[in-house]
């Protein structure tokens, strides 16, 4: 059966869905004003793998993830590049959906826009004012009285009196508590037409934590079953959403979901650092697929840290794969969980996602296949690699691909000449010059492998 580690109750737990054979999950998606980072790529291949697994379970899965259409950054990136918000959004949406398809990440079935459902957003902050949960402060703003929601501070672990001494919190003029957050922003007078829309309160536009309570609740309904994002979103992000959603229909979530930080060379990520990665800097280096291996290689829980070596072994050990499946051509079978690796797959994947453990099991299946050369372990290998957007490729495509390929002096068809020129060295007793044509091409990251078949080459 599978479990979860649920955030909320700091425990893993039985999942049982609302609905028998449905799931309905929502994750915090992105904020778009720029590329995307490799923080960014982790929420969508940890989730991906999850609406994956699910699915393979026989779920019937709906899944919604975000996106941030609006809001403070996005309104002055558009301000500095003198552009309307909405050129501005597209072009980034258009460049996530790249990245993500890059990285074998499915889309999900829903992907609203926050600026589409502004009218909910009112409704339900509406709906918190009828219950004495908004007041209008004296900025004009809307804002939610944290201290008159009982529950609040649960997610997180945190406790009112500890955040409030603290000063955690940005204080704006007319609160009735600094911890007191926003729900409707009043439009100030420099802002855009596009970046205001009318409401009861006066012109504005949602605070950032309403679009999400407002989306999921329109999407999935009013009680879900999942709720995933980034373990920096858990506050307060995940915090106010409970207190909006709960405060105004009594229920939210069952299982709260964060994957965690990624790490670069150990230390926090930042720009400041300059050490800051967008996906595209990193695609620039690596195989979009040995940057997806990277991650599930890592529990979706545990800190990812990001450095030039691990991403090597990662390539490493996806080319391994991929030799298995070069040197014997899977059969084609159905994937089955029910005995042998199959099993233990399984078992690792309800253990709250395990992909390190699940990955281990495609390496034994691979070594299997070195030593039998069967077709139908080959297979088997490919089939649960799927389960997780692995191995799905030609062998010999993966195994050619890279940079050193690409350069124009190697090409394939040089490539090819000159393990014909070697092999007919090598014919006629001139090592020295086989060795050299093969000492050449390794320092161009070029391998030859020799077998009873014949020469064939993959890149270092």
């Amino acid at each position: 059966m599978l479990e979860i580690f649920n955030t909320l109750t700091r425990r893993k737990e039985a999942f049982r869905p609302i609905e028998a054979g449905k799931v309905r999950m929502y994750v915090c998606g992105m904020t778009v004003y720029d590329y995307c980072h490799l923080g960014h790529a982790r929420v969508m291949v940890v989730f991906d793998m999850v609406a994956r697994w699910l699915r393979a379970s026989g779920y019937a899965l709906t899944y919604v993830r975000n996106i941030t259409d609006i809001d403070d950054k996005i309104i002055r990136r558009a301000r500095d590049n003198e552009e309307p918000i909405h050129a501005l959004t597209d072009r980034f949406i258009a460049a996530m959906h790249e990245d993500a398809d890059a990285l074998g990440v499915l889309r999900p079935d829903h992907e609203p826009r926050a600026t589409e459902y502004v009218g909910e957003m009112l409704d339900l902050i509406a709906a918190l004012e009828d219950k004495g949960l908004a007041y209008q402060a004296s900025s004009r703003d809307v804002c939610f009285p944290v201290r008159s929601f009982a529950g609040y501070g649960r997610l997180s672990g945190k406790s009112l009196d500890d955040l409030r001494a603290g000063e955690r919190v940005e204080i704006a003029d007319g609160k009735h508590d600094p911890l007191d957050f926003v729900l409707w922003k009043h439009a100030k007078p420099e802002e855009p037409e596009d970046a205001r829309w009318a409401s009861r309160w006066g012109e504005g536009r949602p605070g950032w934590h309403i679009e999400c309570s407002a989306m999921s609740s329109r999407l999935l309904g009013h009680h879900f079953d999942i709720h995933g994002g980034g373990q920096d979103l858990q506050f307060p992000h995940h915090e106010n959403e409970i207190a909006q959603s709960e405060g105004a229909h009594g229920s939210f979530v069952n299982y709260w979901m964060h994957n965690g930080f990624v790490r670069v060379d150990d230390e926090k990520m930042s720009k400041s650092l300059g050490n800051f990665f967008t996906i595209r800097d990193v695609l620039e280096r690596y195989d979009p697929e040995v940057v997806r291996f990277f991650m599930l290689r890592a529990h979706y829980r545990s800190p990812l840290n990001y450095a030039d070596a691990l991403l090597d072994d990662a390539r490493h050990a996806l080319t391994r794969l991929y030799t298995a499946l070069r040197n014997v051509a899977p059969a084609s079978v159905e994937v089955a969980f029910e005995s042998g690796p199959g099993a233990r797959f399984r078992a690792a994947m309800d253990d709250d996602f395990n992909t390190p453990e699940a990955l281990a099991v495609l390496f034994e299946l691979a070594g299997e296949v070195n030593r039998g050369g069967d077709p139908v372990v080959s297979g088997q290998l490919k089939a649960l690699a799927g389960v997780l957007g692995l191995l799905q490729r030609d062998p010999v495509a993966f195994l050619q691909a890279g940079t050193a390929v690409a350069d124009g002096a190697w090409t394939e068809t040089r490539i090819e000449i000159l393990i014909a020129e070697r092999a007919a060295a090598k014919k006629a007793r001139d090592f020295a010059r086989a060795d050299a044509i093969r000492d050449d091409m390794a320092r161009a990251g070029i391998v030859l492998e020799d077998s009873a078949a014949g020469t064939s080459w993959r890149r270092a």
